[in-house]
């Protein structure tokens, strides 16, 4: 039998951005940490897991040089995802306060806490 998984999924870079997102949000929502790398080797195994071509995806990631390179794989790899972008005044999505990431992932039809709007 096969485990139902929601039909959106958000890719990060790590652990802590993870964490971030898991207190804010408040929806049926897969959140895949990427730990910072693009291999192609372990993307093939994402895409198949979660089958990402199927699925409304976000992609989250830090406001840095790591980062822009790894949104830029992630856009070629998954042409149809939909961006989030943290202010490059936070840098960090783990470092974006929780009301702010509450405001962006607002914008795209992702349920929040109402508690992080206040």
């Amino acid at each position: 039998m096969m485990l139902h998984q929601p039909d959106r999924v958000i890719i990060v870079e790590g652990l802590t951005d993870k964490k971030q997102l898991e207190k804010v949000i408040d929806d049926q929502i897969t959140i895949i940490c990427t730990n910072g790398t693009f291999d192609v080797e372990r993307f093939d195994e994402m895409l198949e897991t979660y089958q990402l071509d199927e699925k409304d995806v976000y992609i989250l990631v830090d406001e840095d040089k790591s980062g822009m390179k790894l949104r830029k794989q992630l856009s070629l790899e998954l042409p149809h995802a939909d961006h989030i972008y943290v202010s490059s005044e936070y840098r960090e999505v783990a470092a974006t306060p929780e009301r702010i990431l509450a405001m962006l992932l607002l914008g795209k039809h992702i349920a929040v806490n109402p508690h992080f709007l206040v």
